[in-house]
């Protein structure tokens, strides 16, 4: 398994979470917190970003789980 950032994003059906560059979701969630919950999961298992995005589509949020020991911040 490739480790790719995961991200939040809207999806018709509620919240998708969607590694990054892949062209279908990893999951589909009725509401954000759900998707959140799995994303963060697998970005702490992988060790790397979280990014959770608003219903427009823009990067509200992100959380590092990397080992990066300055890791982006806002």
């Amino acid at each position: 398994m490739s480790k790719r950032n995961q991200h939040v994003v809207p999806h018709d059906a509620g919240w998708a979470v969607r590694g990054a560059g892949a062209q279908r979701a990893t999951a589909v969630h009725d509401t954000q917190a759900a998707a959140i919950d799995q994303a963060r999961s697998i970005a702490r298992h992988q060790r790397t970003e979280l990014l959770i995005h608003g219903t427009d589509g823009r990067i509200r949020e992100r959380d590092s789980h990397g080992n990066d020991p300055n890791p982006p911040k806002g």
